[in-house]
């Protein structure tokens, strides 16, 4: 009977010891990108197509999150962004900026960011030998082949609403890839972009704050491909 007492004593003992606190992922990240906004997308590991997109604010010396919602990826899962090659239908690791918004339907309402909204002219070039390698443009250039880009308005669904990710954007590195955007879900895996469902890439427009200086880290639970960290 003292066993049994004994025992259940420790067991309450174990019950009511307080849990230790969940760290934020931003908070076990090694770099942020410097603003107090963030938004992390990270799936199982490099092979899987789906996973979690979370954006978060830092206040008072702490992330928070703002929001959540389900992700899809590459069809052919996630790759190194700074060895990932074109074509190759994968989602690149690692941490980017987000240069500005678009749209074929009007801006959500509260967005702060730059947001150009698409026309019947405009296109995404993602042809290798253009001078307007991956760019915006309204018109196709003459040096850019209408099957080397992406015409915005045929894509209604997933180009209702997107954000630019600064993948090979600043300096583009010809065949690393073109035309990677945090969009709305199509039907199924992305050709290499991140895809949420449109309320939530509407809920994220009206949230990201340019002054804030918002970041997108793109990775696996274990921190594989180079990308976000644990989960």
């Amino acid at each position: 009977m003292r066993t049994l007492l004994a025992l259940g004593a420790a067991l309450l003992s174990l019950a009511s010891a307080p849990t230790p606190p969940v760290v934020p992922l931003p908070a076990r990240m090694a770099d942020t990108g410097g603003g107090s906004q963030l938004i992390t997308a990270v799936a199982a590991d490099t092979s899987a197509t789906t996973g979690t997109v979370t954006w978060w604010d830092r206040r008072g010396g702490r992330w928070v999150r703002a929001g959540s919602a389900p992700a899809r990826f590459g069809a052919k899962g996630l790759a190194e962004g700074a060895t990932r090659r074109q074509g190759t239908n994968t989602t690149p690791t690692g941490l980017f900026d987000l240069p500005y918004a678009f749209g074929i339907r009007p801006a959500p309402t509260g967005t702060a960011y730059r947001y150009v909204r698409a026309t019947d002219d405009s296109w995404w070039c993602q042809d290798n030998d253009s001078r307007a390698y991956n760019r915006w443009v309204e018109g196709l250039p003459a040096d850019c082949r209408a099957a080397e880009a992406e015409h915005i308005v045929a894509y209604g669904t997933q180009y209702a609403h997107a954000l630019v990710i600064g993948f090979n954007y600043a300096r583009p590195v010809r065949m690393r890839g073109a035309g990677i955007f945090l969009h709305v879900n199509g039907r199924g895996a992305t050709a290499g972009c991140v895809s949420v469902p449109a309320d939530a890439m509407r809920a994220i427009l009206a949230w990201a704050d340019p002054e804030r200086r918002p970041h997108i880290a793109v990775g696996t639970r274990r921190g594989g491909g180079g990308g976000a960290a644990d989960s």
